[in-house]
């Protein structure tokens, strides 16, 4: 949980984007940028003495502008082989992500809504990869609070146009 108030600490501080927060719900944060406008739901992925290229972390993001609602989006800690499998595991459900460079997303608006069902009703997600190294890696998050963030990012980007 530390983590994650660091890491939200190091989001409120940039100066040039406004965020505000919009709770911390176990190890998940959410947040709004009011100027953009977004708002999302994040969460750092749990800690690995692995290889990392990058730090990990998953959010959920609205974008009212764009009408873009409940998106899926994960950073991973490593570089990503070009076409390469990326498999996102929920308890029994599985899901095939796309992806390129460090980020894997879900490919399409009825794959994110599905994902998100699963993390309501999921204790942990991992995504399962091939780094460009050719070497298999995974990064895993607990849920613990995701469903509230999650809700409470779709709430505070409800007014927001």
């Amino acid at each position: 949980m530390r983590w994650l108030i660091a890491f939200s600490a190091l989001l409120a501080a940039a100066p040039a984007m406004a965020r505000d927060s919009l709770g911390m719900f176990g190890e998940w944060g959410a947040f709004r940028d009011a100027q953009v406008p977004r708002c999302y739901a994040l969460a750092k992925a749990m800690p690995s003495t692995l290889k990392r290229e990058y730090q990990p972390y998953a959010d959920v993001a609205w974008w009212p502008r764009q009408g873009v609602r409940g998106q899926v989006h994960f950073r991973l800690s490593r570089k990503l082989a070009p076409n390469a499998p990326i498999t996102l595991i929920l308890g029994r459900n599985r899901f095939s992500l796309t992806g390129g460079g460090g980020d894997a997303w879900a490919p399409d608006k009825a794959t994110d809504a599905a994902i998100i069902a699963a993390m309501r009703s999921s204790a942990e997600m991992i995504v399962n990869a091939r780094g460009a190294d050719g070497q298999r890696f995974s990064n895993s998050w607990k849920l613990d609070g995701a469903a509230s963030a999650m809700d409470a990012a779709a709430v505070g980007c409800a007014q927001l146009k």
